[in-house]
């Protein structure tokens, strides 16, 4: 069944960046779609995927570790709790053609 998710991180573009190199540019299995987006406060993520295990493997196996390592990096002796996530009730998912700006 189509997961969906959306989350919002108090962090700035130069940690999304370094995060997302540490995650590493190949597709997860199961994603359909991913956003992140600069909020008042600092991020949000949106993202829909083809069932929640996707999700859930994706976050623990590559996620999660990549947030831990540049948190570790910068400085962080204990890892913040991960934040709050909502979950979506999809109707429908629709994509276009698109070239991603941030990859």
């Amino acid at each position: 069944m189509t997961f969906a998710q959306v989350h919002d991180i108090p962090a700035d573009e130069e940690m999304y960046r370094g995060i997302a190199a540490a995650i590493g540019d190949e597709r997860p299995t199961g994603l359909i779609v991913h956003l992140a987006f600069r909020t008042e406060v600092g991020q949000r993520h949106l993202s829909v995927w083809q069932s929640k295990e996707d999700w859930h493997r994706f976050n623990d196996e590559r996620v999660r570790p990549a947030v831990h390592g540049f948190l570790a990096s910068a400085g962080f002796e204990e890892m913040p709790p991960d934040p709050p996530i909502d979950e979506l009730d999809v109707l429908d998912v629709w994509m276009g053609d698109c070239v991603t700006p941030g990859r």
